[in-house]
C-alpha cells in the first residue's frame, strides 16, 4: 500500500476522532439540558398542584358563603 493511502486513512481517522469528540460534547450538553428541563418540569408541576389546591379551596369557600347567604 502506498504512502498516499496511509495518509488518507490517517486523515480520515483524525476526522472520525474529531467527530466523536464533537458528538461527545454535544451529548454532554444535551444531558445537562435534559436534566435542567426535568427539574423545571418538576417545579412547574409542583406549582400547578399548589395552585389547583388553592383554587379548589377558594371555590369551596365561595360555595359555603353562597349557601350561608
Amino acid at each position: 500500500m502506498s504512502d498516499h493511502y496511509f495518509a488518507a486513512l490517517e486523515q480520515r481517522i483524525d476526522q472520525l476522532l474529531q467527530h466523536c469528540q464533537q458528538l461527545e460534547l454535544e451529548n454532554q450538553h444535551l444531558r445537562r439540558e435534559q436534566s435542567e428541563l426535568k427539574e423545571e418540569r418538576s417545579h412547574l408541576l409542583k406549582l400547578n398542584n399548589e395552585t389547583r389546591s388553592k383554587v379548589e379551596a377558594m371555590i369551596q369557600r365561595l360555595k359555603a358563603l353562597e349557601q350561608n347567604s
